[in-house]
């Protein structure tokens, strides 16, 4: 009995073991070749929103379809190895739901007109601007923060908005909005939480004329 117990702590342990050797190797695989995997369903979107992000253009960015993201429809994370170098080395994703489902309502990402799955994709870039120049501690706790705190949910999704904006892309972003703020199909109580913790459309237009105005003084 005791002899099978020691078998399966070896086997446990050898498959960890050939586990975190398989993720480092992919890790350093993606340090010597830094770009961005997109699926071909959301190519043109990704690459039209990138263009507006010059300084990720070196980044890693995966670009992933996942079955499931709760009260959400896309998330950026960095990869959790990825955190162990730094900053510039660093590797992210951006997930996206394949089939999506809010308060009870399903819909497909292939039902996204274009124009608002860029502005989707640019709000999700911005996060990866914001976490860019954190450190690995200070993501860690952001994120315990983010789950966490409502405040700091407001602020990391009000910061991600914007640095789209500031990338002039405030046209997908107002898209995006308003497909989600004028879609009767969408529940009111989604709505709301798109209310309370993103920048309204009338926000978006201040900091817009608030961008607008220091090109000029430029």
């Amino acid at each position: 009995m005791k002899k099978r117990i020691k078998n399966k702590k070896w086997h446990v342990a050898t498959f960890l073991l050939l586990a975190l050797v398989a993720l480092i190797s992919y890790e350093n695989m993606i340090e010597k070749n830094p770009e961005h995997i997109i699926p071909e369903a959301i190519t043109t979107e990704a690459k039209i929103a990138l263009s507006h992000y010059p300084e990720l253009e070196n980044t890693r960015i995966e670009f992933k379809f996942k079955k499931d993201i709760k009260k959400s429809i896309m998330q950026a994370q960095p990869s959790f190895l990825s955190l162990l170098r730094p900053k510039k080395k660093r590797s992210y994703y951006i997930f996206i739901s394949e089939n999506f489902e809010i308060e009870g309502e399903k819909f497909s990402t292939k039902d996204i007109p274009k124009n608002v799955m860029i502005g989707w994709l640019g709000h999700e870039l911005g996060h990866v601007m914001d976490y860019r120049d954190r450190s690995s501690l200070n993501l860690i706790w952001f994120g315990l923060k983010y789950y966490f705190s409502d405040s700091s949910l407001k602020e990391a999704e009000r910061a991600a908005d914007s640095y789209a904006i500031s990338k002039n892309m405030d046209g997908y972003i107002l898209d995006t909005k308003n497909f989600i703020l004028n879609n009767t199909d969408l529940s009111e109580i989604y709505k709301a939480r798109i209310r309370k913790y993103y920048l309204s459309p009338d926000e978006i237009m201040i900091l817009v004329e608030e961008r607008d105005r220091d090109k000029v003084k430029q």
